[in-house]
């Protein structure tokens, strides 16, 4: 298969915030199986007979997994595993009615009530046992943008929700202006685009203007964008558009802005401003905070944070898998296919094609609850 290489993204260190609990009532052994044998080795254990997996979910992690399906496929014969990006909302659902078998999200699965429903509870109804968050895949949210003559802008988080929000409409507007003294910037219009489907990169992203600028962004965050602009289809369709449209502007995974050439806006917090670097989300995850319970690895960030040279606009992707499965044969399918794609040998190759390899911290925690899987 052949992937686009893009910049190398550095791995990201994790201090001891991020050490995840391992207690748990829920089937915390963390004892593997033969699909799950150790890949610190470099070697994959590939499940006996082979088989099908379908998952859906994140286009964010989509040129990651694909990367991590395409080596597993190499070393396991007879093994197939598709992955329709579909976005976090429609893959969520699509687990919680049983069309695949896991699926890919960046954001946990919500444990608050929505339209008289509450996913966890949905998603265990249907796996007869507790649905985990197994975070995969890290990647910061770029705000991309297309504007000719302007190879450097910065924004404050209340300058850019009232961008989202329809409030500022044109490139020269005096609060543009104020934060990018020496640039030329034009007085065309404004042209926003933001994610059609139901997405986690739009949670993630309205996540961080409600924490950052909770009085220029009132709306509540989540998958379905409230604020203003064009909607196009996945991260694909809404970097596209910004790629081929003069004054155009989004918010799109890294990997997706520099594929696209488009140029990507400094971030000040509040502690100067903040290019988006490997470094810089490396500070940004360091203030990240285990929010869940036993082998449901689900995290907390701080997208607020004013740490200096802090990039602070990321997401995470995860794994919904359920914890005891209904067949054994795609059990330990999932089961190997996870642990490689969570082995150090896997997660290393991400670095090419712009993605943060999990720290090992968060990696030894994902492999125990992968192998804690039954």
């Amino acid at each position: 298969m052949k992937i686009q290489r893009i910049g190398l993204l550095a791995s990201v260190a994790l201090v001891g915030s991020l050490a995840l609990t391992a207690c748990g009532s829920d089937n915390n052994s963390g004892s593997g199986d033969s699909a799950s044998s150790s890949s610190s080795s470099g070697s994959t254990a590939c499940p006996e007979g082979g088989g099908t997996l379908n998952a859906e979910g994140s286009s964010a992690q989509k040129n990651a997994i694909e990367e991590a399906i395409a080596s597993f496929q190499d070393a396991c014969e007879g093994t197939t595993v598709n992955y329709n990006p579909t976005g976090s909302g429609a893959g969520i659902k699509q687990f919680i009615a049983g069309q695949v078998d896991f699926a890919g999200s960046d954001s946990a699965l919500k444990t608050t009530e929505k339209d008289g429903k509450v996913e966890v509870d949905e998603a265990a109804a249907y796996c007869g046992s507790p649905a985990w968050n197994l975070p995969m895949v890290t990647g910061p949210i770029a705000v991309a943008y297309n504007v000719k003559g302007v190879d450097k802008l910065v924004l404050t988080p209340e300058v850019a929700a009232n961008i989202f929000n329809g409030k500022v409409t044109t490139w020269n507007d005096k609060s543009i202006a104020a934060l990018n003294a020496g640039v030329t910037l034009p007085s065309e219009p404004i042209k926003v685009f933001f994610r059609s489907d139901e997405s986690g990169t739009t949670e993630n992203f309205t996540k961080y203007l409600k924490a950052a600028a909770p009085a220029a962004w009132t709306a509540e965050p989540g998958k379905a964008w409230t604020g203003k602009g064009e909607g196009k289809q996945k991260t694909d369709g809404v970097a596209g558009a910004v790629k081929s449209t003069e004054g155009g502007i989004t918010y799109a995974e890294w990997s997706y802005a520099k594929d696209n050439k488009l140029g990507i806006a400094q971030i000040d917090n509040g502690s100067g401003p903040v290019e988006l670097t490997a470094e810089s989300v490396g500070k940004a995850v360091t203030a990240a905070k285990s929010d869940g319970q036993g082998n449901d690895l689900r995290l907390k960030l701080d997208y607020a944070t004013k740490e200096a040279g802090a990039y602070p606009i990321l997401l995470v992707t995860y794994e919904i898998v359920c914890s005891k499965a209904k067949d054994a044969k795609k059990a330990a399918l999932t089961k190997a296919f996870l642990t490689h794609f969570a082995s150090a040998e896997t997660q290393k190759s991400l670095e090419d094609i712009g993605y943060a390899p999990l720290p090992t911290e968060v990696q030894t925690k994902v492999e125990a609850a992968i192998a804690a899987l039954s």
